[in-house]
């Protein structure tokens, strides 16, 4: 595929040109820049609310105009044939077209870079020999510390140009990785791009092995449809959701970089415990039941048993005039109510309102005539609050869950057909909390009251999700995501074979279901790029046992003595040897992960202290100066170092409940690695993989 490379010490025509252009690319963002922050809103704002307001915007917009030193401004050019009509490449007309991060135009507003997400740009990674797309050139620049210094050709009309990889995506994909998650906008994939820019309609289900990509497509297909649909997006808002803060801090960076500032990010507890302190934990098999989306039922039942037939008529004393509503027109009103299948806090809201409609009605049949005052007021009458109250109670969500796992009768009413007595009482707690602030609430506590509070009051929703690592999520988790983005979209993300919960999904087809997006495509990545070849087929060794029939990783990178696996003599001499190999991967450039066990994490950061060697935590930034983070594996997922040591599988299996789980965790543990791979070990390694 490569026609042509230049390096940094050519001093060929096309790379002084090239560079030159990055210069007057970077000349015209900066005047750009500039143009915004000269501007006055001292007369153009009505008071000072849309000041305020028209300020953050000019805030916004200045900080997405910044000019990233390590960001290249541009990282490909198209050289179209001929004057192109239609959508696809508007405007093109056999023109250059420079394609990166974000849009850039000249004083006059001539196009120096377009955007990644624009039309135009797209042939730039769908285009091929087999279909150019009116394309003759496709060129790549390589970058070292933020300067142009290769570039590389490709024409897609040229029958004698022999296919290749191309050198420069494989040195960009091999990057030295220091600092936050890198974008991947340089080197998407066809089967990738066609995820990203699907349409905003429909939820996307990306199932992918390590190093296919899977998280920076979503984030990109975020970003893409920032741009796409930002009018709309803007008005009801985007969420990114991963496993845990590490990975979110790790991950923070991608879409500022690519222009996008607004797009929050959080953890599915996050989501959950707004109003809720978690302070508590669960057995494994009390978590998985509060998991199982059975609880949604009862929680269901629960909320409804507060709904009491009236007995009573209600009277309303309004004057002289007393008007009566019988009981059996008030138990009519709760049947509809009941059956229109109502929000319970909806429902408790519209029943003052449907017997003062009644109660007007009485009155206009007296020949009163009453207005819209006249029904709010019967609606705060004394006796109608008094008769709501206790026809259809509010009901404090916390206050029910409280309940439901604290009195084993009331349990029992709810839960009857659904759980066993064996599940009640595991989910039952031993002693129970007097009041709601006392409770120590677990996680999947914090679920079963946000699926109550939803019971209650209707959940916001967004207009698009991405949840990643989703495999990890239970039924109600997911029911929990789900509302979020009820008449959005959505981008699920993950790996079943990365499944490290006691409660992870069996298949992408039962957690969508609990999503609400049971009729989402679902896609799959089998191209790896992170992982070398020799590393992703060792890991792979695996996959029989914890997911039986799931595609291997099939790497497109070959690096011969990536991975060495070393044995130990004597438990007593891993920690030194461990050390060891961490000061071998420091001789390497780039990033290092010491993965082990968590209970192998005090005596390993002991060992490394006493070697004279800092490090740092999951989630803290590595620098040129701090390159060493000591990772517990439990919070290895969706991370990547250039070079992992990883420290007795066997004690990675061992720390989780059961066999499969730890399997699971072993092979996020092994797949870590972008140039190498070192796994040592003082006991037996896991059948699998001896």
């Amino acid at each position: 595929m490569p026609a042509h490379v230049a390096e940094s010490d050519s001093t060929t025509d096309p790379l002084a040109h090239e560079r030159a252009h990055l210069a007057l690319s970077r000349a015209a963002l900066r005047a750009m820049r500039e143009d915004v922050q000269a501007l006055d809103i001292r007369d153009v704002t009505a008071n000072w609310v849309n000041a305020v307001v028209l300020q953050a915007q000019i805030d916004d917009r200045i900080k997405a105009l910044a000019d990233l030193s390590h960001t290249p401004l541009f990282f490909g050019r198209l050289d179209y044939l001929h004057p192109v009509g239609g959508e696809l490449a508007e405007g093109a007309e056999g023109e250059q077209f420079y394609i990166g991060r974000r849009h850039v135009h000249d004083a006059v507003g001539d196009p120096m870079v377009i955007d990644w997400r624009a039309p135009v740009s797209q042939p730039y990674y769908q285009a091929s020999p087999k279909n150019p797309q009116d394309v003759g050139l496709r060129r790549r620049f390589g970058y070292t510390g933020g300067e142009l210094t290769a570039y590389e050709d490709e024409h897609l009309t040229d029958p004698t140009e022999a296919a290749q990889t191309s050198r420069l995506l494989q040195t960009e994909i091999e990057r030295p990785r220091v600092g936050p998650m890198r974008d991947i906008v340089a080197t998407i994939q066809p089967e990738q791009d066609e995820i990203v820019r699907s349409d905003l309609g429909g939820t996307v289900c990306v199932q992918g092995g390590p190093g296919t990509g899977k998280t920076a497509v979503g984030l990109h297909r975020v970003a893409y449809l920032l741009y796409a649909h930002r009018d709309r997006l803007a008005r009801t808002g985007t969420l990114v959701i991963g496993p845990n803060r590490s990975f979110l801090h790790y991950i923070e960076q991608v879409l500022p970089a690519l222009g996008e500032l607004e797009v929050k990010q959080a953890t599915v507890d996050d989501l959950v415990t707004a109003h809720v302190e978690v302070r508590g934990t669960d057995e494994a098999a009390a978590a998985v039941i509060k998991g199982d989306a059975r609880m949604a039922q009862v929680l269901r039942r629960a909320i409804r048993s507060h709904v009491t037939p009236p007995t009573e008529p209600v009277v309303v004393v309004r004057g002289s005039r007393r008007w009566r509503v019988p009981a059996y027109e008030l138990a009519e009103m709760v049947d509809e109510l009941l059956a229109r299948d109502m929000r319970y806090g909806a429902a408790h809201e519209a029943l003052p309102q449907r017997i003062a409609h009644s109660v007007l009605v009485r009155m206009e049949e007296a020949g009163e005539a009453p207005d819209d005052r006249v029904q709010n007021a019967v609606a705060r009458n004394p006796s109608v609050k008094a008769a709501v109250k206790a026809i259809w109670p509010a009901v404090d969500p916390a206050k029910l869950v409280l309940r439901l796992l604290s009195d084993a009768e009331f349990l029992a009413a709810h839960a009857k057909g659904l759980l066993s007595e064996d599940e009640q009482k595991r989910i039952l707690w031993a002693k129970p909390a007097r009041s709601v602030k006392s409770v120590k609430w677990s996680a999947a506590d914090a679920v079963l009251i946000d699926e109550a509070g939803d019971l209650v009051a209707r959940t916001h929703s967004l207009g698009h999700v991405v949840l990643d690592e989703a495999q990890d999520l239970s039924p109600m988790q997911y029911r929990a995501v789900g509302r979020r983005c009820s008449t959005g979209s959505a981008t699920v993300l993950g790996d079943l074979a990365q499944g490290t919960t006691p409660w992870s999904t069996e298949s992408w087809a039962q957690a969508l279901f609990h999503l609400g997006k049971a009729d989402a495509v679902v896609e799959e990545l089998t191209a790896g790029f992170r992982v070398p070849r020799e590393v992703i087929a060792y890991a792979s060794r695996l996959l029989p046992e914890i997911s039986p029939g799931l595609a291997a990783v099939e790497s497109v990178r070959e690096s011969p003595g990536s991975l060495a696996v070393r044995e130990v003599a004597g438990a007593d001499g891993l920690d030194a040897a461990v050390v060891a190999a961490c000061e071998e991967s420091l001789g390497h450039e780039g990033s290092i992960g010491l993965i082990a066990a968590d209970a192998r994490i005090p005596a390993l950061a002991e060992a490394l202290t006493a070697a004279g060697h800092a490090y740092l935590s999951p989630g803290e930034e590595t620098t040129v100066e701090s390159r060493l983070t000591l990772v517990p594996a439990s919070l290895a997922k969706g991370l990547e170092y250039d070079y992992v040591v990883l420290d007795e599988p066997a004690a990675v299996v061992d720390g989780e409940p059961d066999e499969r789980t730890g399997l699971r965790r072993l092979y996020v543990a092994l797949t870590r690695a972008v140039s190498g791979l070192t796994v040592l070990h003082a006991g037996g390694l896991p059948g699998a993989l001896r």
